[in-house]
């Protein structure tokens, strides 16, 4: 069975990207579907590239058990645009940011993560809001619409 690969994005791959990444590697853990996806996080810029994940989001997830270690910010490259099918930035801003590297997305694989919700919008970045506990509802609201989304296609291709 081919594994269902996610890309989350974010401008530095330090607060937000990699919080998705990991609560949406805890959902599938959770939900006993592992095997079938692979699940990653990038920065559209390479102010971060290197560095660990922000002690906000470390912390955050450290209250729910999920563990980030051995995480560091990498940038999304044009390669990605190929390899993965689901392309998930956080705000706009990233959106305008990744065009280099999707060329007008003409797979449609790119998406906002609150796209998946009732309600659209951008994720606040903590890293300028400081509010952690904001931006985890809101990954977590959206990495559970996204989850949903892709098993009812999957279930749409049995």
């Amino acid at each position: 069975m081919r594994k269902i690969k996610i890309l989350f994005v974010c401008h530095g791959n330090i607060c937000r990207s990699p919080m998705a990444e990991f609560v949406m590697k805890d959902l599938v853990k959770k939900a006993g579907l592992s095997d079938q996806f692979e699940i990653a996080s990038a920065a559209t810029s390479r102010e971060e590239i290197g560095n660990p994940v922000h002690r906000g989001t470390r912390n955050k997830l450290k209250q729910y058990g999920i563990s980030v270690d051995g995480k560091y910010a990498v940038q999304m490259t044009s390669a990605d645009y190929r390899y993965y099918d689901y392309i998930i930035a956080m705000e706009q801003y990233n959106l305008r940011n990744m065009e280099r590297f999707v060329h007008d997305d003409p797979d449609y694989k790119v998406h906002l993560l609150l796209d998946f919700t009732d309600r659209k919008g951008d994720i606040a970045d903590p890293w300028y809001t400081g509010n952690f506990d904001e931006t985890y509802d809101d990954v977590l609201e959206g990495c559970k619409g996204l989850l949903a989304h892709i098993r009812r296609e999957i279930a749409c291709d049995l």
